[in-house]
């Protein structure tokens, strides 16, 4: 089995904000993430695919394609967006790197399912150089 990764970057806003609580308790529990005028990050998000190598090719997946289909499917979505405002999909959700990485995977994997025989492995999301969740679509 191979495993391939493409990484790709977006920029977007959101606070941490519970609104079953209290401004004090949200912001005991989450701290400057739960600031009332936003903020943002620099996101990175890695996904991996596994598969066999086509043998006329030699590509597990076009990388070419998955660039296409991430960009389309998820970048455009959220790249310089408000997160907790400004995204369908992320709607009446806590605008978490956790939450958001789930509802990438559940956009990318029939995706990429229907362009490759592929199949999505991870995806990885960095928040901050330091702080990122990796997800193996396992819930």
């Amino acid at each position: 089995m191979i495993y391939i990764s493409r990484q790709e970057h977006f920029n977007a806003a959101h606070k941490l904000h519970n609104p079953k609580w209290s401004d004090e308790r949200n912001k005991e529990v989450f701290g400057p993430c739960a600031n009332t005028n936003w903020h943002g990050h620099n996101y990175d998000l890695i996904v991996t695919v596994k598969g066999r190598p086509d043998p006329e090719t030699g590509f597990v997946i076009d990388l070419k394609e998955l660039s296409t289909l991430i960009r389309t499917h998820v970048i455009d979505q959220v790249d310089h967006k408000n997160l907790n405002l400004d995204v369908p999909f992320m709607a009446g959700q806590l605008a978490s790197t956790e939450n958001l990485v789930v509802a990438f995977w559940k956009i990318l994997q029939p995706e990429i399912e229907a362009i490759s025989p592929a199949r999505l492995h991870s995806l990885k999301l960095y928040e901050t150089p330091r702080n990122f969740v990796e997800y193996f679509g396992e819930e």
